[in-house]
């Protein structure tokens, strides 16, 4: 809606506003990031101008970093009151790991946190209240890191993160801080000053104190020459991201969790690596160096076996498997395909004829379906019955008998045998007692199967096919 203003930087505010207002679904409410510095304050103040505050909520974290960080909480809390606004509020513990600045620690803290947070209201979007001097500084810090387009393209407008069920969205990006000012200063309202936004120690501060100013002074018009930078870059990486789009449908495997190598290495250097960073993107894996994936490249021309290469990136490792390269958890020191040995809970059920067994720390479901004698799978009742099932994961070394006559084999000689690759092994073990009786992708142990085979003949017994089906939707 249009109100009555009382000087342009109210107007523009304002606009701003109402713009990313109009974007969103009639009636939707908006989450404001809202830290009480300048910025948010204005952000929020002319959201609830705008659009009324039962369609905003306010929330705030608390990092613990700042000693006023109380003080802080306490006056978001009483300026959303006194309009009438939602406030949330919530401590977080920012890393102090070595090799991890306290700034990307603070923000992916901060911005996880206010993920959860918005999943708890009824909101349509995140607002954070980023500014035209903010994107400024953002492009010059990427130019200063060597950034690719990605990088250069710095903030956008709005866009759904991958992880996050909410668009975020800055309204105020083409409004610079001195306009916010003016704005505040009319509208006559109070703000945090954060202490630790003047030491330069951190790069951003440096930027913004000392060559910022420089920069004004000798091109004035260096904030929409970097905006229009950003833009230029945002619109070269969306058609670097459709070309890798049209690279990904031949070279992706199993809905895109992996890739094929002979497609992959088939592109020149350039549209390889460019495949393999929306790849990554895809799989909400962070950007990895040019020169972390210039080595990907390396030792999957180079491998000449199974497993042969590894590289590791945030916590996962690039392997390959036969023709398929994916990203699996863990690190050098483990191995490729025991990386989920033992890491969840066994859960137990006392079968009583039920045709489900969910396991959500598995993400999955054991279905009993009830089938004939002579099915290659059946399981004969008693069996089911004699001791309680209990999933498991792999502790390694478990052995099992898919033939009646065959020999007993490993779990990880039956997995290759098969072509299982090594993402697709983190399966629950069904034990009866402490007799493994079956495994998701491999099937029934014969051995296992042959304990009740006497009492099934002896009781007529009824049979039953188990069946693994993984959630559809992973989160």
């Amino acid at each position: 809606m249009t109100l009555p203003t009382e000087n342009p930087a109210d107007r523009l505010v304002l606009d701003a506003v109402g713009a990313a207002f109009a974007a969103l679904p009639a009636g939707a409410r908006v989450a404001v990031a809202f830290s009480g510095g300048l910025d948010s304050t204005s952000l929020l103040d002319a959201a609830v101008r705008t659009g009324g505050a039962s369609r905003c909520v306010a929330l705030h974290i608390h990092h613990g970093l700042s000693p006023r960080a109380d003080e802080w909480l306490a006056h978001c809390d009483a300026f959303a009151r006194e309009r009438g606004v939602a406030f949330e509020a919530r401590h977080v513990d920012v890393s102090r790991e070595t090799g991890v600045s306290i700034e990307a620690a603070a923000r992916d803290a901060r911005y996880h946190a206010l993920d959860a947070m918005c999943a708890g209201h009824d909101v349509s979007a995140m607002w954070l209240a980023q500014h035209a001097d903010d994107q400024a500084e953002t492009v010059l810090l990427q130019l200063l890191r060597g950034a690719g387009l990605a990088g250069l393209a710095a903030m956008a407008p709005g866009r759904l993160v991958p992880g996050a069920r909410i668009v975020r969205m800055r309204p105020l990006l083409h409004v610079l801080r001195a306009q916010l000012e003016q704005y505040a200063h009319a509208r006559d309202l109070s703000w945090i000053d954060d202490e630790s936004n003047a030491d330069t120690r951190y790069a951003r501060n440096a930027l913004r104190h000392e060559v910022l100013p420089q920069l004004a002074v000798h091109f004035p018009g260096f904030r929409d020459a970097l905006s229009r930078t950003a833009t230029h870059a945002a619109a070269a990486q969306r058609l670097l991201d459709e070309l890798a789009r049209i690279d990904m449908q031949e070279a992706a495997r199993d809905d895109a969790r992996a890739l094929s190598r002979d497609a992959l290495l088939a592109l020149d250097d350039e549209r390889a690596v460019n495949l393999l960073r929306y790849w990554m993107r895809t799989l909400g894996l962070p950007a990895a160096s040019t020169a972390r994936l210039a080595d990907a490249l390396r030792q999957l021309r180079d491998v000449t076996r199974d497993h042969g290469m590894r590289v590791d990136h945030a916590g996962q490792s690039l392997r390959n498997y036969r023709d398929d390269i994916f990203w699996e958890a863990g690190d050098s020191a483990e191995a490729a395909d025991e990386t989920a040995i033992g890491t969840r809970p066994v859960s137990e059920l006392t079968w009583r004829g039920e045709s489900i067994w969910r396991l959500p720390q598995w993400r999955g479901t054991f279905v009993f379906a009830e089938v004939e004698a002579d099915d290659p799978d059946a399981i004969a009742g008693p069996l089911l019955t004699r001791a309680p099932l209990s999933a498991r994961a792999r502790a390694g070394g478990e052995r099992m008998r898919v033939d009646a006559n065959g020999a007993s084999r490993t779990l990880k000689n039956l997995f290759q045998e098969r072509g299982v690759p090594s993402w697709k092994r983190d399966v629950p073990l069904v034990f009866s007692g402490d007799a493994l009786l079956f495994v998701p992708l491999i099937g029934v142990n014969r051995e296992t199967a042959a304990i009740a085979a006497d009492e099934a003949d002896a009781n007529a017994s009824r049979y039953f096919r188990l069946d693994w089906r993984p959630d559809v939707l992973i989160a």
